[in-house]
């Protein structure tokens, strides 16, 4: 089970880590709707963990995701209507669907099984995010502020993978 929920973690990002001939026809309207759905799953998921995990420290960091997540979120709002963008998503809804059965998955865990679980999809999760940012979204985008943004909250979300890291070993 938890490697299932690894696979749906890193299938999240699927429509962000598309093939390099590919990357080519995205759009920063599609980017921001991208970046605007990575933070909303990982919203949920913190939520989530906030509600299911027994472990104050597991809760403190699903407390930590939705605070931050939900300002990184805002902030890509705010600049998509301060350039007049409407956030396009790709046609691919894979992304969403394998959030879904993410949530689904996790929904069905208690205790530790959860919190393994969970931290498990958070690891993978921000590492494809990361990876997508990097690799897909960064040269892909056109407008120096989308741009700008993106570096400047990378770093978080790498932050957030390495504290599910250690999580993930001491928990």
């Amino acid at each position: 089970m938890y490697r299932l929920l690894v696979s749906l973690a890193l299938a999240c990002c699927t429509a962000a880590a598309l093939p390099a001939q590919q990357a080519s026809t995205l759009n920063d309207a599609t980017i921001v709707a991208i970046f605007d759905a990575a933070n909303t799953a990982d919203i949920e998921t913190g939520q989530l963990a906030t509600q299911r995990s027994g472990s104050p420290e597991i809760k403190a960091f699903g407390k930590m995701l939705m605070n931050d997540h939900t300002q990184v979120r805002q902030m890509g709002r705010d600049l998509a209507k301060k350039l007049g963008v409407t956030p396009t998503p790709p046609s691919d809804h894979s992304a969403d669907k394998a959030h879904q059965a993410a949530m689904k998955q996790l929904r069905a865990l208690s205790g530790k099984a959860f919190d393994h679980a969970f931290l498990e999809h958070e690891v993978a999760f921000h590492a494809a995010v990361v990876s997508a940012m990097t690799t897909t979204l960064l040269p892909a985008t056109q407008n120096a502020e989308l741009k700008a943004l993106v570096e400047k909250v990378a770093p978080a979300f790498v932050g957030h993978q390495k504290h599910a890291e250690v999580l993930l070993r001491t928990h």
